[in-house]
């Protein structure tokens, strides 16, 4: 009987070797380097093994037919084969190396991430809010790095031989109309955010995805924070106002506020008399933030809503006027941001937003009225698809819709007014690939449709970068980007075309043990700008797309927080050479808003026994073109140079209150910005002048900061 079921299982036995099928080979790299222990197996069985200390493998399967062969080994691309078995008997398999987000090339040519976790900052989110002379606003702390220029009686963002209106910000991907508050002529303005609620921050100086456009100079994406991490109450009392803000959690939602007043009558009332400047009424604003988040396992939804409302009443100085001009203004703006993000099977994920704002202002002057008001919406969708780690492709479709009235109420005459509708559509996708750890590009393209001219334009937009060592890596770009003409154009004459510019970039970049040196050569062609034939804009200007200019440059930056203890610092430097024919100007000039050097060191440190953090920051910009009617050429004149010294201190009392002290142009440099001639020649044939400077050379702020919360730890220190 024994013998009988020996047989028995012999037979069986021998009848599944033949029903049995081989799988074999070897698995290398490209360089045909062995990979010991990758996992080789058929797809949906328990058939496998794994490769030995020379890159063999070898197992049996009883399947049949097509099958799908699957070999994954860490750090490499997973390899798919499908075929029939008996394809898989003798197999020579070379696996991809896997870009590493961590050690892998970076595309940076025109961009300065600040961010926790990005491997390509330059700033954290606690930089914004602790570089000396910044005083909490975004576009301050960023106007210390190379490519931008400090026009201290403006305030917002001028790139690279870019009017401000060429810098947009996005916030969550949607655009803000209205970033800054509204001011008045020559006095500085600031951002309409508060730095604390955004989780990072990346500003383009070029260069930039083709996901944005309508911006011929640069970019300012703010994201806000996705998931907050602690119920807290923020406390503010300043010299300057009162600050309120509360995080509340519930579940996986949350909502944070903030708001403040600014009454600036302590600080209007040291300001000299003779810097031509009388505030009859302080400026004033009650503003507020709110973002409410809803983080579920494949989705995200944010919220975000924003208002403030100003008043002032200021009279200035002016070189055709015997007596002051008085200059009222009332602002109330309101912005609207939603998203929603989706994550889906197989690498695919879209986002879904708009945004909409509302901003009207009443406007005296003398005694006539200005009223305009601007209501504005954006929507978007995007869709992204992840096909390999070397491969993510994004693209989408947005539209943008605006709608502009004013009216001019003089105290005799009629009144004047003008409207403009606009509808703008557009088209972008772009790709990135990564070829290797060290070398990768994006290829992107955007396609915009004005209604107001009738107008499509194409831009393609493409980067590339090589990483030349475990530090250092070179990057360069092109692309062509396009925006339309302002408002104050558009009103009167809706048959101009878009501006243009295009951009060649040439960057170096090295990262190293808490060092960062970053070098960048740029080239910016403009043409189809606006030129008009009178003194301003007005509606029977002759408005045509002739004009023509450029910008070249090159940017140095360098930061170290690891040579000296408890010492961070950064210098920027910034060569420009930049000329226009554009506007009213009668040839090419330089403007005046672009000075050729640019310099700044912002330094930080801390003081342990002190319990302290002790900031100090320099900007420094050569003498920037001016017009002098007394004098031949254009634009011919140059002013004395700017310089800015700026301190701030803050102290912790205990580990939730904060005093901090700043004090911007510590050494009270008397800057002048341009000089205001007058219409007509005096009796000696001299065109008479005012020299333009700030309202006050100095401006100081104290603040006390109290942060109310559960852990009983956390401080407004990186909010200061």
């Amino acid at each position: 009987m024994k013998w009988f079921v020996c047989v028995i299982f012999l037979f069986f036995f021998s009848f599944s070797l033949l029903g049995q099928s081989t799988i074999a080979g070897t698995v290398t790299d490209k360089k045909n380097n062995v990979i010991p222990e990758a996992n080789v197996y058929l797809e949906g069985t328990y058939d496998g093994s794994s490769t030995d200390t020379n890159g063999n493998f070898s197992f049996t399967t009883n399947e049949k037919g097509i099958q799908v062969l699957i070999v994954s080994m860490m750090g490499y691309e997973t390899y798919i084969q499908e075929g029939d078995i008996t394809f898989f008997s003798n197999q020579n398999i070379i696996l991809d190396e896997a870009v590493n987000t961590l050690s892998g090339v970076t595309l940076t040519a025109g961009t300065f991430e600040a961010g926790s976790n990005s491997k390509a900052s330059v700033l954290k989110p606690l930089d914004i809010v602790t570089t000396a002379g910044a005083l909490g606003d975004v576009v301050a702390a960023l106007q210390t790095l190379p490519g931008t220029t400090t026009v201290n009686e403006d305030g917002r963002l001028f790139v690279r031989g870019g009017e401000a209106e060429e810098t947009q910000v996005f916030i969550d991907g949607l655009r803000v109309f209205q970033p800054f508050n509204a001011t008045a002529n020559n006095v500085p303005t600031r951002g309409r955010f508060s730095p604390f609620l955004f989780k990072g921050i990346t500003f383009s100086t070029g260069g930039y995805s083709a996901e944005y456009g309508q911006a011929l100079s640069g970019v300012l994406l703010l994201n806000t924070v996705d998931e907050a991490d602690l119920e807290k109450t923020d406390i503010s009392v300043m010299t300057v106002g009162l600050g309120l803000g509360h995080t509340q959690i519930w579940g996986d939602q949350s909502l944070s506020i903030n708001t403040s007043y600014i009454n600036l009558a302590p600080y209007e009332a040291l300001i000299p008399s003779d810097q031509g400047v009388s505030w009859n009424s302080p400026y004033e604003s009650f503003s507020g933030e709110a973002v409410f988040r809803s983080l579920k396992e494949k989705s995200l939804f944010k919220l975000y809503a924003g208002f403030s409302y100003a008043d002032f009443e200021i009279e200035q100085k002016n070189i055709n006027f015997d007596d002051f001009v008085p200059y009222q203004l009332k602002n109330n703006n309101f912005y609207l941001n939603a998203v929603y993000k989706h994550f889906l099977a197989n690498e695919w994920s879209f986002n879904a937003g708009a945004s909409m704002s509302s901003d009207g202002n009443a406007i005296g002057l003398f005694q006539d009225n200005i009223h305009t008001k601007q209501t504005d919406a954006h929507l978007k969708f995007k869709v992204r698809k992840g096909f390999t780690s070397r491969f993510n492709l994004n693209f989408g479709v947005e539209h943008f819709i605006t709608n502009y009235s004013d009216s001019f109420e003089p105290l005799e005459g009629s009144n004047l007014q003008s409207s403009f509708k606009e509808n703008l559509s557009a088209l972008f996708a772009e790709g990135d690939i990564f070829l290797s750890d060290r070398f990768a590009f994006k290829l992107g393209a955007r396609t915009e449709f004005s209604e107001a001219p009738g107008k499509l334009n194409f831009a393609p937009r493409v980067s590339l970068a090589y990483r030349s060592g475990d530090h250092g890596q070179f990057s360069m770009a092109y692309g062509d980007f396009y925006q339309n003409p302002q408002i104050d154009y558009l009103k009167y004459n809706q048959e101009l075309k878009m501006a243009k510019t295009s951009h060649y970039i040439l960057n170096y970049q090295y990262l190293a043990d808490g060092r960062t040196l970053r070098t960048e050569a740029y080239l910016k062609d403009y043409r189809n700008l606006i030129k008009y034939d009178t003194e301003q804009p007005q509606f029977n200007s002759d408005y045509n797309n002739n004009g023509s200019g450029y910008a070249s440059g090159l940017d140095l930056f360098w930061r170290d927080n690891k040579s000296l203890k408890n010492l961070d610092y950064w210098v920027s430097y910034s060569y420009l050479n930049t000329e226009r024919d554009y506007l009213n100007y009668p040839q090419r000039a330089t403007p005046n808003f672009a000075p050729n050097h640019s310099f700044s060191v912002v330094t930080k440190y801390w003081v342990d026994k002190l319990r302290s953090q002790v900031g100090l920051s320099y900007s420094f910009g050569s003498g920037r073109p001016y017009n002098d009617p007394n004098k031949q050429g254009y634009l011919a004149e140059k002013t004395k140079a700017y310089n800015n010294i700026s301190f701030n201190w803050a102290y912790l009392i205990d580990q939730q209150k904060i005093l901090y002290f700043s004090v911007n142009n510590v050494l009270g440099f008397n800057n002048i910005s341009n000089y205001e001639y007058a219409n007509t020649p005096n009796s000696n044939g001299v065109f008479d002048r005012l020299a333009i400077q700030p309202p006050a050379d100095s401006f100081f702020f104290v603040g006390f900061f109290w942060t109310i919360s559960t852990d009983k730890k956390s401080n407004q220190l990186d909010n200061l």
